[in-house]
């Protein structure tokens, strides 16, 4: 909780409230009982129970809190004291009755800074005599009002003071009291007194536990806006730093986001809070924890005790000291800082010539390793580049950076790799000699950089490199040139931009001229090739690669072999049905795989895996997409082009076969908080499972995605046009049509990726053509219909036209599926119910076993209400029945409330019976003039209500506007009451 400009706002703390809430209930109904309250400083604890004291307050409850202080044992009973004094003078309900209890009590009069006894001879008094009263006041308290008694900052609390919370613990059974302490776990180290008493009164059966957890990123974000308050957005980037620096805690975000400001990389009162936790420990300890700020966040025990200069057991004694403060804190076969942020207040507070002794020191012993020998740990390079850059030993840190981003390259770790590449470049001009020491030359090294820049899945950054790189290169070197061509060529294909992605690739293979077969000409010809798919007016596209294979197995190019076995297998997919197109894929991916070239053998990876799905193999594209991802995560490359695509069809597999729950976890896995291209497309997957639960994160990771989705068309196609269906889930057609124009904005017409966009448009058209017919709108419907002419249109296209105007051979069963939607939507746009559109969208949709669950759900939604307007009232109850079954079993909250209500207004749903006996309102009906109204006569009634007219009621209750006329009438007459607006007001005020 936090007040921010008078408004009360608590975050993230919601289930741990309810916890302490209940416990007050239950204290309120006669069974007393204690909760300890824990969590590090700043991450809540007192926010928390400052809402548990309002909410107590308002129900009327007496509140007493009282706070320890970092006074040791010289002030016994000093929570108690400060509780009751507060308490005895606040002005409150409840003030009167603490001071006459005060007052019958004397025992307890001493304790108070007015009593007659000194604050230091408390410790003297009877302490059962104390106990028995503290009981007897609180019992007292109690019989006029629930009592929460808070105790604030237990770690502080007095020897007296335990012992009185051990006491009220053991004997509070039926008074009304709920006592509530709060204690800091980060500072109840090992041999802390308040460490076994918690021990001890948790085995208590009216002792409970609540621990305050650091926010999540999400929790993070949502306290950052209402700390700004308005005042200014909070960037994704502002939420992302200070998350990972605060790692949650609510203070340290607070401070960190105050700083943000003024540039001040940590603020001071932070540092000096986090220091004298240091402070406190011996002087060997601090050694310690200096030589581990230095060391890293990872802490090996050996290397410090070295660095330290302590000897072993001195090094052993303090290193216990400081894991028993909880400074460091175990952490495999080491240690790491209980917090990031401690480590850097330690770490800045080192004198400078002192933080670099010690780097050089680290550096020495990485160097040389404890017994002389270097090093070879995982990891070790980077630690010696990162200790020898610090020290300013440059040649020790570009030899070490160089081979920690080779380390990182074979470990799969490409966006490490970029890191310590770059940083070798940039110390390229402070060494001597650096080709001998890097083994390569510079031009090399950049591209390794590009290289690992792209894996990681920043093509951006990688396509900026090489146009500086195209820059620097020597004009004559045409093979360099046609290399770093062929990069930014497929880089810019990722991007599409595929006009500037055409003309580099054909630059790059017009600078090598035909001769012996060569592995740079054949890398060319694969990236020409692949951009010859979107753009053809020659008709280049098959000789040219088609000879280019043969040239690149001539070469020993198995990766350019493969790249171009790809385009090929998609060239010939999109012109013909041979379905064994996914055989030329798996081997493309084979052979990519064995030349090494892991980006190639994804992408063959994926067209494998999506041929498979396309065709309706829905459970080879299961196996097949597993691998793939298996393929990604096992190199490092998640989060590049393919890897990432993977992961997505690797999710819609499960979306589509309705396996919601596996859905789900993988979702788990995407984040919400993005903040790159690659982070937002795999994101907006999770939407297509969000929108059709109804899920309440879909309105948070539009807002996190939004920022991205104007660069990228991908990512436009598959976020907006979530955002449509859920618009229009919630009834908001005109914003459904904003979302669905945005998207067609930025597809090729070819694409086919249109239909399933123009299906969500055609719906949006269809629900406003019905609201137009019904209000005698003829305008309305006539632009509807003319706007619902132009999407079919353009699905149609898109269904039959493929890359350059050829004609579509091939499209995939989802592909046919969506094109029936849209046709069936038509229809419905033009008012005709048309069960036969509606049933071969159903049909169509229901490929490879149970096919594309949710959308045959869907369509069987439509084709009972078509069936119900057409009479055939037994197939639309069994149509209605299974969509309902799929909706109930998938969790697809919209879809089964638009399934009831359908149900209801149409009396499909036998589950509930449709009125009383002999027509009369169902049991529990209102009394009364509504106890005569039928349950058809109330469904009527709150739609007038709603301001419906009569046209309006019978289209959405199925009867036609003379029964609802007829209704209406009936309505009146029983109400007696001699206008609609007179039925409506009664409507409102009955709650219908």
């Amino acid at each position: 909780m936090r007040d921010v400009r008078g408004r009360r706002v608590l975050i993230g703390r919601a289930a741990q409230l309810d916890e302490l809430t209940s416990a007050l209930d239950r204290a309120a109904a006669g069974s007393a009982g204690v909760v300890l309250v824990s969590g590090d400083a700043g991450v809540g604890k007192t926010h928390l129970v400052t809402a548990l004291t309002r909410a107590a307050r308002d129900r009327g409850c007496a509140v007493l809190v009282g706070q320890c202080a970092e006074l040791g044992e010289s002030m016994p009973y000093l929570p108690l004291a400060d509780a009751l004094w507060t308490a005895a003078r606040a002005a409150s309900p409840e003030a009167a009755a603490v001071r006459a209890a005060l007052d019958s009590r004397p025992v307890l009069g001493r304790l108070l800074p007015d009593g007659d006894g000194a604050p230091g001879t408390a410790s003297d008094l009877g302490q059962q005599r104390l106990f028995g009263a503290v009981l007897g006041l609180l019992g007292e308290l109690g019989r006029e009002r629930p009592v929460l008694l808070v105790l604030e900052d237990l770690h502080w609390a007095d020897r007296s003071t335990r012992h009185l919370l051990t006491f009220l613990s053991r004997v509070l059974q039926r008074e009304r009291v709920c006592l509530i302490g709060t204690y800091r776990t980060d500072d109840l180290h090992r041999r802390h007194p308040l460490r076994p008493v918690v021990a001890e009164l948790l085995r208590l059966p009216n002792v409970t536990a609540v621990e305050v957890v650091p926010f999540g990123p999400g929790e993070t974000a949502e306290y950052l806006a209402a700390l700004a308050d308005g005042a200014a957005p909070v960037t994704a980037e502002v939420v992302e730093r200070v998350h990972h620096r605060s790692e949650g805690n609510a203070f340290y975000a607070a401070e960190l986001y105050s700083a943000e400001s003024t540039g001040e990389q940590l603020p001071a009162g932070l540092a000096d809070l986090l220091l004298s936790r240091v402070e406190r420990l011996s002087e060997d300890a601090q050694r310690v924890v200096r030589a581990a700020a230095v060391a890293g966040r990872r802490v090996d025990d050996e290397l410090v005790r070295r660095v330290s200069g302590l000897d072993e057991a001195a090094a052993g004694e303090a290193l216990r000291e400081v894991v028993s403060h909880q400074v460091l804190v175990p952490a495999g076969a080491g240690y790491t800082f209980r917090h990031a942020l401690l480590r850097e207040a330690v770490y800045a507070d080192l004198l400078p010539g002192e933080r670099t002794r010690l780097h050089a020191d680290f550096a020495r012993l990485l160097a040389g390793g404890p017994d002389g020998t270097p090093d070879r740990r995982r990891g070790s390079a980077a630690e010696l580049a990162a200790h020898s850059l610090a020290a300013h030993d440059l040649p020790a840190a570009f030899a070490a950076s160089v081979r920690a981003g080779r380390e990182a390259e074979r470990l799969g770790a490409p966006a490490e790799a970029f890191e310590h590449f770059d940083r070798a470049l940039e110390l390229w001009d402070a060494v001597p000699g650096p080709e001998a020491v890097a083994g390569t030359d510079r031009m090399e090294l950049s591209l390794s950089t590009v290289r690992a820049s792209g894996r990681a899945g920043d093509i951006r950054r990688a396509v900026s490199r090489l146009r500086r790189l195209l820059d620097l290169a020597d004009p004559a070197d045409l093979r360099l040139g046609s290399r770093l061509r062929e990069h930014l060529a497929s880089y810019l294909s990722d991007l599409d931009e595929d006009d500037e992605a055409l003309a580099v690739a054909r630059a790059s293979v017009e600078m090598l001229p035909p001769g012996p077969p060569d592995e740079v000409r054949a890398g060319a010809l694969a990236t020409y090739a692949r951009q010859l798919l979107y753009k053809d007016p020659g008709k280049l596209l098959p000789g040219l690669a088609e000879d280019a294979v043969v040239e690149a197995r001539a070469a020993g190019a198995g990766d350019a072999e493969a790249s171009l076995l790809v385009t090929l297998g998609l060239y010939r997919e999109s012109r013909e049905t041979d379905h064994a197109v996914a055989d030329v894929f798996a081997r493309a991916r084979d052979l990519a795989a064995e030349d090494d070239n892991q980006p190639v053998a994804l992408r063959a990876a994926f067209h494998y895996a999506r041929t498979k799905f396309d065709r309706g193999d829905l459970a080879g594209a299961t196996l097949a997409a597993d691998e793939g991802v298996r393929h990604a995560l096992d190199n490092g490359l998640e989060w590049s082009t393919f890897g990432t695509v993977l992961r997505s069809l690797q999710y819609l597999i499960r979306y589509t076969t309705g396996d919601w729950d596996e859905a789900a976890r993988l979702a788990d896995g995407f984040g919400i908080r993005v903040v790159r291209p690659p982070e937002a497309r795999v994101s907006a997957y999770a939407l297509f499972l969000e929108v059709a639960r109804g899920e309440p994160t879909v309105d948070e990771r539009l807002r996190w995605i939004a920022p991205l989705w104007r660069e990228d068309g991908f990512l436009t196609y598959v976020a907006r046009g979530l955002a449509a269906e859920q618009a229009l889930w919630r009834g908001d057609a005109a914003a459904a049509l904003d979302h669905v124009g945005a998207v067609l904005n930025v597809l090729y017409p070819n694409e086919t990726g249109i239909i399933r966009i123009a299906a969500t448009g055609l719906w949006a058209h269809a629900d406003l053509a019905a609201r137009a017919r019904a209000a005698g709108d003829g305008d309305a419907v006539r632009a509807a219909a003319k706007a619902g002419d132009d999407l079919l249109a353009r699905a149609r296209l898109a269904a039959t036209t493929t890359w350059g105007g050829h004609p579509r051979a091939w499209l995939g069963l989802e592909g046919h599926a969506w094109l029936a939607r849209a046709e069936a939507e038509r229809r419905r746009l033009a008012g005709e119910h048309d069960p036969g559109a509606w049933r071969r969208s159903a049909e169509m949709f229901t490929y490879g076993g149970d096919g594309f669950v949710y959308e045959v759900a869907r369509s069987r939604h439509r084709l009972a209400e078509a069936l119900i307007e057409t009479g055939d009232r037994e197939e639309a109850a069994a149509q209605w029945r299974a969509a309902a079954g799929i909706a109930e079993r998938l969790g697809a909250a919209p879809l089964l409330a638009a399934l009831r209500d359908l149900g209801a207004r149409a009396r499909l749903d036998t589950g509930r019976p449709a009125a009383g006996p002999r027509g009369g309102p169902e049991p529990g009906a209102p009394a009364g003039p509504f106890a005569a109204l039928t349950v058809r006569e109330r469904e009527v009634l709150a739609l007038v209500a709603e301001g419906r007219n009569n046209r309006e009621i019978a289209a959405a209750l199925f009867i036609s506007p003379k029964t609802a006329s007829v209704h209406v009438s009936n309505i009146l007459a029983k109400l007696n009451v001699s206008s609609r607006t007179q039925a409506a007001a009664a409507a409102h005020r009955e709650g219908l």
